[in-house]
């Protein structure tokens, strides 16, 4: 019998003591990175064809304590190294000491090797070394020294069927401890979505079919003088009967890179695993899968280089949102990231320290429920619901998902908001045929625990989400807020893809217009008899902004025969019921491109082009400066941002701060007898009136903001007259 060593990477022990003893070797750890076991030759050649997270074997000779390099020395020479070393062996001697008086390796690496020669030299004339190597290993450990054979030469990670290089790619023996340490079994399905040159994937395959994974490589200890050759061959016959046919359920890797999926193609051609595998080019937000109690293995971007940290913490944010699809997986991340729970907003179920080469990462372990016995009943999905008025479709509570999952209280609140929802469209219902009003506010916060707004425009539903303090994870709030949705929809009766959802936060600067989407919902709503264009999908807010309804037909009462201006125009709302009312001149001021061309789109809709109507790209302020003395304006709205740091402008702008010096230049530029409209969301703002001397002045919010609108502060206008 032999004393045998397995050497792994620190973490892995645990896992290449199970896999020992699952080829029927006791096994312990003697130390970190060092498993100790015993058997006799063949327990070498399976050791070395089956451990699939071990770095070496080593077949340790003797252990002995040194304090000084003659003791090292005679020791060494002592043993029959003849027995192992060919005459034209190569000997590489490698070493490491730890915590011991023999601290130096290059020291007593030389030692070693001299008494190895002197050993072979007294029956040998020469020592060529041109042969195939007898790899030594000589280890310090507090003054104990163990001097080892290593009888697998290059390490275990080297299959033989990875030959082509790819970018960060992790090592096969931590490829195979990742599945090992999941709850991953052949039958199940498998999904890593970062699968770069697809090492995960092909280990699994490898262990779901139970091939050894040395089977395409030899091992130094096949050509030494004292090898079994027998033993071999028969270690390798073993490897071929055991190998299960093909995966019950193919694994799947999907990435972004197409050339690194055309390795991951040929790498598991070569580890024969080609038919149970399957590549996808795929983002990460694609994800998904109709199949059941899967697991997803990733080993996604750190971030560690330079510049690169926001993009890749976007992304951890991003795989509660993903993963709550996969309801009954479980999904295990490898990161070197320390915030990976903070980013995801819930703990992992289980931690482990690995090290991905020398770069030391976690195995974030999230858990999803079990699946059911074989054989077992499923859960009945619950019917559809009946005849209106009816119990919102909430799923029913089922056990706890890794990521999502809906709580008991989902139920309740589901009800109450389909209830109060139902009462309000009841009493807006006629608003279309009555009123023709087809772009309205439905709801609007009215239960605290439900802090949504619904908005109506025509067929399909805009819904904004207010940021409020909530104990759900972000994958339970993803999921709770889909509940609402489809309630919203169930109940006013609107196909869910004609649900838009926007989650509005309290934004300053340019992030109050940045671009949400790319989906171009684009839509033509009519209101007082004009149309306009809407985008549902893609903006914060969607271009027409419904509680100024009663603005704009203030305005169009007031335009005949006017010069009118529109400053911070947006999509010129304004403009379009200024044309309509008759207006002389036109003027929409913006300094977004965008929104320039989307209110010239609305004056065209509505069949208002020509000279007569202009669009000015610029600052408003820089406008009304290049204005004074050159033109008068009968009529303006004013209806600025409450904060803007556009990287365009020289200077930030606060409506508090700046709005007397904005409206004085308004006032420059004004007729005799003209009339002002200025309007502010700001919540806390103070019109400073006494600034404005010789202007009458008078709030008329209450006559502005529509009756569908229950917060009767949703904005605060004022008319100047001068």
């Amino acid at each position: 019998m032999y004393h045998l060593l397995a050497t792994a990477a620190f973490g892995l022990e645990a896992i290449v003591v199970r896999e020992l003893q699952a080829l029927g070797y006791p096994a312990r750890v003697a130390r970190p990175g060092r498993i100790a076991f015993e058997g006799d030759w063949s327990a070498v050649c399976r050791a070395n064809l089956w451990l699939r997270s071990a770095d070496r074997v080593l077949l340790q000779l003797a252990q002995f304590p040194a304090t000084d390099f003659d003791v090292l020395f005679d020791a060494t020479r002592e043993l029959p190294w003849e027995e192992w070393i060919a005459p034209t062996a190569a000997i590489p001697v490698r070493g490491r000491s730890h915590k011991s008086q023999l601290s130096s390796v290059p020291a007593c690496q030389r030692t070693v090797k001299k008494a190895i020669v002197e050993r072979l030299l007294s029956s040998r004339a020469v020592l060529p070394e041109t042969g195939p190597p007898v790899p030594v290993e000589v280890a310090l450990l507090q003054d104990e020294v163990t001097l080892s054979l290593d009888t697998s030469g290059d390490g275990l990670a080297k299959r033989g069927y990875r030959k082509l290089t790819g970018p960060a790619q992790i090592r096969e023996t931590l490829a195979a401890a990742l599945v090992q340490l999941s709850f991953w079994q052949p039958e199940r399905p498998l999904i890593d979505p970062f699968c770069g040159t697809g090492t995960i994937v092909i280990e699994a395959a490898l262990l779901g079919r139970r091939m050894a994974p040395g089977q395409w490589r030899r091992f130094a200890a096949e050509s030494w003088p004292t090898t079994d050759t027998a033993a071999w061959q028969q270690a390798r016959e073993e490897a071929s009967d055991l190998q299960r046919p093909n995966l019950p359920e193919r694994a799947m890797g999907t990435d972004l890179d197409a050339e690194t999926l055309k390795l991951a193609r040929y790498h598991a051609a070569q580890a024969g695993v080609a038919d149970d595998v399957h590549w996808q080019q795929r983002p990460f937000a694609d994800l998904s899968s109709q199949r059941e109690y899967g697991c997803t293995i990733m080993n996604p971007p750190y971030g560690l280089r330079l510049g690169e940290d926001a993009e890749v913490a976007a992304l951890y944010r991003s795989l509660p949102e993903v993963l709550r699809r996969l309801p009954t997986w479980s999904h295990y991340i490898l990161s070197a990231r320390s915030d990976v729970e903070q980013l995801v907003g819930q703990p992992a179920n289980r931690r482990r320290k690995l090290f991905n080469g020398s770069i030391e990462c976690t195995y974030f372990q999230f858990h999803g429920p079990r699946p059911p016995r074989r054989g077992a009943g499923q859960v009945e999905k619950p019917a559809a619901a009946s005849a209106a008025p009816r119990r919102q479709e909430v799923p029913a509570a089922k056990p706890a998902a890794a990521f999502g999952g809906l709580r008991a209280e989902a139920a309740r609140q589901a009800d109450e908001f389909g209830n109060r929802l139902r009462k309000l469209a009841r009493h807006l219902r006629r608003w279309p045929t009555k009123r023709g009003i087809t772009c309205y506010r439905i709801y609007e916060r009215d239960i605290p625990e439900i802090p949504l707004v619904v908005d109506r425009y025509e067929d399909a539903l805009h819904i904004a989400e207010f940021e409020r303090p909530h104990d759900r994870t972000p994958a339970q709030h993803a999921d709770w807020l889909d509940a609402m949705v489809r309630t919203a929809a169930q109940t006013l009766d609107v196909p869910r893809d004609l649900v838009f959802v926007k989650y509005r936060t309290p934004q300053r600067g340019a992030s109050q217009y940045q671009r949400f989407a790319q989906q171009q919902a684009l839509r033509v709503v009519q209101e007082g008899g004009l149309k306009f264009q809407v985008n549902l999908s893609d903006y914060l807010d969607t271009g027409l902004f419904l509680d100024h309804r009663q603005t704009r037909a203030m305005v169009r009462e007031a335009a005949a025969g006017k010069n009118f201006l529109n400053l911070f125009a947006y999509t010129g709302a304004f403009t379009v019921y200024a044309a309509a009312g008759g207006a002389e001149r036109t003027t929409s001021v913006d300094l977004s491109a965008t929104y320039q061309e989307w209110a010239v789109k609305n004056m065209e809709l509505n069949g208002f082009d020509g000279p007569r109507h202009r669009a000015a790209r610029s600052d408003a302020r820089e406008f009304l400066a290049s204005r004074i003395g050159q033109e008068k304006f009968d009529l303006v709205v004013v209806d600025p941002p409450t904060f803007s740091n556009s990287k365009q402008l020289d200077s930030d702008w606060d409506v508090q701060r700046h709005h007397v010096e904005l409206l004085q230049a308004v006032l420059d530029c004004l007729a005799p007898g003209g009339v002002i409209y200025f309007s502010t969301n700001a919540r806390r703002f103070k019109f400073n009136e006494s600034s404005l001397a010789g202007v009458r002045i008078h709030e008329i919010s209450r006559q502005t903001v529509p009756e569908d609108f229950r917060n009767k502060r949703i904005h605060r206008c004022w008319r100047l007259v001068v």
